[in-house]
């Protein structure tokens, strides 16, 4: 046999020889020949349980929480020009009185540290019957409002003070008296926005005959309640009525965790601030904010 033949022998031999196998593992498949990949890791776990959301500002995919661009998206449709602040003595960044900030800004500061972790509910209420006591507990809530990773609620509470109205960009009709006395109502039917941004509101509602009733009623707690829980970045201003004046004040400082006096120029003897600290007989006293 010459070399050729024998070669071709050889050739036929292993040919029949890989039928042979292959019939007996059964027919083998082209793509068998090649070395399979492994999954990447992770690939077999769940898919993540978030969704892609529109916005006008593009798509953006949760990916780490980052408080100032979701802060960022809170609705201000008609925000107040830095004239029109100006006008109603409401601060902002770069405002001319820079001790007037600065004292807003470091009464945050002392809020926040006292408050730790998370959001918390400051009551503001006056010692005396000075008509800006609102105007300061809306000024506290933009303090807040003006740090890009906070946000601020105020919570009006004093049904017999209506110049909310007068520093709100938005008109307001039902609110906190109005939500308690009425179940149709929804919490979200009683928020507006401020015109300053990342700071909404809640007017006190027009039911101010029955508000001792309400501001005691179950729904009353259910309300601040779910306000808290809402929003962890949020900042929450109660107004109250005058301390001294009003049963109101006593029964709201039960939703407080934090509580605030107002002293106004003039008015309060340190006789009557000491009196005052001592009727409210609790750690919840956080200092004092004196008003010109």
């Amino acid at each position: 046999m010459d070399d050729n033949k024998l070669y071709n022998a050889l050739l036929k031999s292993q040919d029949e020889q890989r039928r042979l196998l292959d019939r007996d593992r059964g027919e083998a498949k082209p793509e068998d020949n090649f070395r399979k990949e492994r999954p990447y890791a992770g690939s077999d776990r769940k898919r993540p349980n978030w969704t892609r959301v529109e916005t006008n500002q593009g798509e953006h995919a949760p990916t780490v929480y980052d408080s100032s661009v979701s802060l960022a998206l809170i609705g201000n449709p008609n925000p107040w020009s830095r004239e029109q602040l100006r006008e109603r003595k409401i601060i902002y960044s770069g405002m001319p009185d820079k001790e007037v900030m600065d004292a807003y800004r470091e009464l945050r500061i002392q809020l926040r540290n006292r408050a730790g972790e998370g959001n918390f509910t400051v009551m503001f209420t006056s010692l005396g019957n000075s008509p800006g006591s609102l105007l300061t507990a809306f000024n506290l809530a933009v303090s807040f409002g003006l740090d890009s990773h906070s946000s601020a609620l105020l919570v009006d509470c004093d049904p017999y003070n209506k110049d909310l109205q007068g520093l709100v960009s938005t008109p307001m009709e039902s609110g906190v008296t109005d939500f308690v006395g009425d179940r149709s109502l929804t919490i979200k039917s009683i928020i507006y926005p401020s015109g300053v941004d990342r700071v909404s509101v809640i007017p006190a509602g027009t039911q101010a005959s029955s508000a001792v009733e309400l501001f005691s009623a179950v729904r009353m707690r259910e309300l601040i309640t779910e306000l808290k829980a809402r929003y962890p970045d949020r900042c929450i201003v109660l107004n109250a009525p005058p301390f001294r004046e009003n049963t109101e004040a006593r029964i709201l400082e039960r939703f407080a965790d934090q509580i605030v006096f107002g002293v106004p120029f003039g008015e309060v003897t340190g006789e009557i601030i000491a009196d005052s600290v001592d009727a409210l007989g609790s750690d919840k006293f956080s200092g004092l904010i004196f008003q010109e």
